[in-house]
């Protein structure tokens, strides 16, 4: 089945999205929605799409639509997500937002609820999990080769001099970490954060945020916006009873040690993923192949749900920095809107 899609924000991610759906044989790109009305009409003749300009004029169209990409940004990379997501959802279209989810918790939890109450498949972009190398470990876990997980050890960082709201760094980039973290060793239920400002910042620029999951394991997140191009992107430490497993940069390098052995199983580029860009492909073409299959709301893979549990650490680890506290993630989800600072 040919899915129609739409994206919604032709800007710098928007335009990410769709090679990937013009690639895809099982997608045509036939609406793209900007309310800059020349990036809408660019778009519209790049894609030989209709061009909108707004979400409200994109539905009251008629346009048949399978699934919408929605790529606005706002705020902290989120600010403008909560309202198209909601009009789409209400209209019963399965939606992939971008990260994060939101950077308001009591929208992030609305639009999950909506999804939820109309049983609407809603993704998320956490594409670092949708790697070959990613799944790789993930089965390694599953299979018991790890042994009972002790400890996790992630760092993500980049380079990116803006200077935005304190929290930019946090609620932007992290969405990524707490996933792949949440991925690996499940849900999170206490956090305690320390941070520090780079030299000529304003922004909370360095993280060092510590971690203890609900199945007893522990585990720490360093994360910087002040890294250098030679830092790499990510690196991911998972420590087990009976081995471990480094992943680096996402999808280039996988590495297992058996805690009994010297012996060492290494993998580079599998699936010939070769670099962090080509995970815009997986990711996007895992939601289409689900949506083709009649995925159910309750069994997306990187779901609504996922990136509310993330960004619900981002606020703990916020909460736990501005008070100088251990914070229970639980605790925070019962207050609504959780930290808006």
């Amino acid at each position: 089945m040919t899915l129609k899609v739409a994206i919604v924000g032709v800007g710098n991610i928007g335009n990410t999205h769709a090679p990937v759906y013009m690639e895809n044989t099982d997608t045509k790109i036939v609406a793209v929605c900007d309310i800059i009305k020349e990036k809408a009409d660019k778009a519209a003749q790049q894609y030989d799409a209709r061009a909108f300009y707004s979400v409200k004029e994109m539905l009251a169209s008629g346009i048949e639509l399978d699934l919408v990409s929605v790529c606005t940004k706002g705020e902290e990379n989120g600010g403008e997500h909560y309202a198209p997501t909601m009009e789409l959802l209400r209209a019963g279209i399965p939606v992939l937002g971008e990260k994060p989810i939101s950077n308001k918790l009591e929208e992030a939890q609305e639009m999950v609820d909506l999804a939820r109450d109309k049983q609407i498949p809603y993704a998320v972009n956490l594409n670092h999990r949708f790697t070959p190398a990613a799944e790789r470990a993930k089965s390694w876990i599953e299979a018991g080769r790890l042994g009972k997980i002790h400890m996790i050890n992630m760092r993500m960082w980049i380079n990116n001099p803006v200077e935005s709201s304190p929290w930019f760094h946090l609620r932007a980039l992290h969405p990524h970490s707490f996933d792949v973290i949440r991925y690996f060793c499940g849900d999170v239920k206490r956090v305690a954060a320390f941070m520090m400002k780079g030299e000529g910042r304003a922004i909370w620029s360095n993280a060092q945020i510590i971690l203890e999951f609900e199945n007893g394991a522990i585990g720490n997140l360093v994360g910087s916006y002040d890294a250098g191009a030679s830092y790499g992107l990510e690196l991911c430490e998972v420590v087990g009873s009976k081995g471990r497993f480094i992943l680096e940069d996402a999808c280039e390098h996988l590495t297992y040690y058996p805690r009994h052995s010297i012996e060492t199983e290494k993998y580079s580029y599998l699936g010939g993923m070769r670099a962090f860009p080509e995970t815009f492909k997986s990711r996007i073409n895992s939601f289409v192949d689900q949506i083709n299959s009649g995925v159910t709301y309750d069994r997306v893979n990187g779901s609504g749900e996922d990136a509310l549990k993330a960004q619900t650490i981002i606020e703990a680890a916020i909460r736990s920095w501005e008070t100088g506290t251990i914070v229970d993630v639980k605790d925070l989800e019962k207050i609504p809107g959780g930290v808006q600072s």
